[in-house]
């Protein structure tokens, strides 16, 4: 078959306008498919029936031009519609645009049917490991790592565990897509997501206020990982961990124990646990206790921007605001870790665990 030009792919007239008279026409991002007619320096020309002929020109020819070299008169090729009436009445087409259309939609075909790929692992960071696949960067988080891979540091050290990621570098691991976010250009991997039931199948077994009983798998700054099944965790974020101030999970939970928790959320998924909603909400019965204007001791927990963390008892917490003092230094020698002082109450909101309150002055303390 010749090269075609401009000049030579002529409407058929009126047998195309008829057609195009009764035909609804593809919309703009809509992937269609046809055989390439022709093909110069400039353009690309493609028979889409029934809807007539499509053009790669223009701004779409360049983004291509890496693909395009691979075209031949033709090949049967698919590209998405990016005007449906273009110039001449041409539909105008890119093909880089569905290239990545397809790529994604071979994501979601690869989540829903939990296709295992070898993939060599690119970097590591402090978080888990970056692989690549089909030419798209995905994360394997350090919880989605099997046993024998995950990072076994003790203390939580963050340099020890990105020493022992790297070690990961260079080798090739069998892992599963298990997350793919086109509008991010991102993918999500997991090491133990490829046996018994699909994730969609998993997920459809958990609701909400269920009780679970699971294994903590990682323990990181901001909470716990607890696999439910094989290839399946939840996470309970270290403010679900107790009604009391939790600063280090670690404190609490050890890689390996079997812990009770309840789903709170079911979200794009991911499951969210909570083991505190398992005890009984302190602040229902501090709600008969305190009120507006009490005064009452307290402990001081902990020191922040804010001011100084109160304690009137286990899981009742509120702020003493560093605005009643003249700066950090002087709020930390009023107010020292660990010791009792005296305070009224500004606003005691149990339903919204809202506490702040004032130190009382030496010389009206009773």
């Amino acid at each position: 078959m010749p090269t075609l030009t401009p000049e030579t792919i002529i409407l058929n007239e009126p047998m195309e306008r008829i057609l195009k008279g009764t035909l609804s026409m593809p919309e703009a991002g809509a992937l269609v498919k046809g055989t390439v007619i022709g093909k110069n320096r400039l353009a690309i020309y493609v028979d889409v029936p029934p809807f007539g002929t499509g053009l790669i020109f223009g701004r779409e020819y360049l983004n291509a031009r890496d693909l395009i070299k691979e075209v031949k008169v033709g090949d049967y090729i698919t590209a998405k519609v990016v005007l449906p009436e273009g110039e001449d009445g041409y539909i105008e087409l890119s093909l880089k645009e569905a290239k990545q259309a397809l790529l994604w939609s071979d994501a979601k075909k690869a989540i829903d049917g939990k296709e295992s790929y070898d993939l060599l692992v690119k970097e590591a960071n402090k978080g888990g490991l970056i692989l690549e696949w089909q030419g798209i960067e995905g994360f394997l988080p350090a919880s989605q790592l099997k046993a024998e891979h995950y990072p076994k540091v003790p203390d939580g050290d963050k340099i020890k565990i990105m020493d022992e990621l790297k070690r990961l570098v260079g080798e090739k691991l069998s892992v599963y897509v298990i997350g793919a976010d086109p509008k991010d250009n991102k993918l999500i991997f997991s090491e133990k997501n490829g046996e018994g039931k699909s994730r969609k199948e998993i997920i459809a077994q958990y609701a909400l206020g269920d009780t679970v009983m699971g294994e903590v798998t990682g323990i990181v700054d901001f909470g716990v990982f607890v696999k439910l099944e094989e290839g399946f965790e939840g996470l309970v974020h270290i403010s679900e961990i107790d009604w009391a101030l939790v600063e280090n999970p670690r404190d609490r939970f050890k890689v390996g124990e079997k812990i009770q928790a309840k789903v709170i959320e079911i979200k794009e998924g991911k499951v969210s646990l909570s083991v505190k909603a398992l005890k009984t909400n302190p602040w229902i019965e501090a709600e008969n206790k305190y009120k507006k204007g009490d005064e009452v001791k307290g402990v001081i927990i902990k020191h922040n921007k804010h001011g100084a963390l109160v304690s009137l008892e286990e899981g009742v917490a509120g702020l003493s605001h560093i605005s009643e003092f003249k700066g950090e230094d002087e709020l930390r020698r009023a107010l020292e870790l660990g010791k009792t002082y005296r305070f009224k109450i500004n606003l005691f909101d149990a339903k919204n665990q809202k506490l702040t309150m004032s130190l009382v002055p030496l010389e009206v303390r009773a």
